[in-house]
This record gives structure tokens, C-alpha cells and sequence, in this order.
């Protein structure tokens, strides 16, 4: 099927979803944060797709921000022993960094699909 006949959809809608860029159907990773060779509904191919660090940079600085700022806050009203502290950030950062690295992962590659970022990019709109 040509690439005309898929509507244009919005990477940040496919992106959080974590589908297909093009077709916004077929689910885009492999496991946790493994994208697929190709996308099983409109056989788009995904292998020169590549989100690089940008999805880790932005769920550090996010998590960064939100853990630094309860902590300061936590601290500054309970003033409860560092092992405590140790014990409540630990699992929302991992925890936090979990989530939110596939939903940002997918999104940029949505938005790399959609404004054709780079040259091998532009194979995936054949």
C-alpha cells in the first residue's frame, strides 16, 4: 500500500500510544524499549529508525525536576533520616524512568517519521 493512502496522524497521539508512526495501528516496540524490524499492519520499516538520547535526556531532566522538588519539599517539612529518603525516591525514580522512557522514545521517532529528520528518515515515507 502506498504511503499516500495512510492519513497524516499526530506524532505525539501515535507517540504516547506507542504505534506506528505511519499507520498509528500496529504497537512500535519488541519487549521494553526494542523497536520493531517492521511494523506488522503497513509493513513500515523500522530499522534505520534511531530516537538517539533524547528520550533519556528529557525523562532525567522531568524526573530530575519532579524528584529534586518533592525531596526538598519532604525534607524541608519532615526532616526525616537520609535512609528514608533513600527508601521513598529510589523506587520513583526507577519506577518513573520505566515509563516514561517508552512514551518518549516513540514520540520522537514519531516526530522524526513526520518531519522527515534526517536522510534515512525519508526512506520510511516510500
Amino acid at each position: 500500500m502506498a504511503a499516500s493512502f495512510y492519513p497524516p496522524l499526530s506524532p505525539f497521539s501515535t507517540g504516547l500510544r506507542c504505534r506506528c508512526p505511519r499507520c498509528g495501528e500496529a504497537p512500535l516496540f519488541d519487549g521494553l524499549l526494542a523497536v520493531r524490524q517492521r511494523c506488522p499492519a503497513c509493513d513500515l520499516d523500522y530499522a534505520r529508525v534511531d530516537a538517539g538520547d533524547g528520550p533519556a535526556v528529557f525523562v532525567i531532566l522531568i524526573l530530575g525536576f519532579v524528584v529534586t522538588g518533592l525531596a526538598l519539599w519532604v525534607e524541608l517539612r519532615f526532616a526525616p533520616p537520609l535512609w528514608l529518603h533513600l527508601v521513598l525516591w529510589t523506587p520513583l525514580i526507577l519506577g518513573g524512568a520505566i515509563l516514561l522512557l517508552r512514551p518518549f522514545k516513540a514520540t520522537l521517532i514519531a516526530l522524526q517519521f513526520r518531519h522527515k529528520a534526517s536522510s534515512d528518515i525519508e526512506l520510511l515515507r516510500e
